[in-house]
């Protein structure tokens, strides 16, 4: 299973993965809208991988075979007020 990943040049750390290049055809067009014209970022097989960087795979795989792509958010924003008081409280 071959995949490509494009990232949002509207949204930072943004990524779009679909079973092949250049095609956005099961992709809905209002995700397409928001996402910006996608950069190609990388071309990888997903066969001999058990995991990957910042994705778990096996939702990756049945997305990509479910709906024809995935969508990779950027993670949350770490509160650090929240850390700092939760620390606090353990003490």
């Amino acid at each position: 299973m071959f995949c490509v990943i494009y990232r949002s040049p509207n949204r930072e750390q943004t990524y779009l993965y679909v079973e092949k290049k250049d095609d956005f055809s099961r992709v809905p067009e209002a995700l397409l809208r928001g996402f910006g014209k996608p950069q190609l970022a990388m071309v990888l097989t997903l066969d001999k991988r058990d995991r990957l960087a910042n994705a778990d795979i096996n939702k990756v795989k049945q997305a990509l075979s479910e709906q024809g792509y995935y969508l990779q958010m950027p993670p949350p924003v770490e509160s650090l007020l929240k850390v700092h008081l939760e620390t606090g409280k353990k003490d």
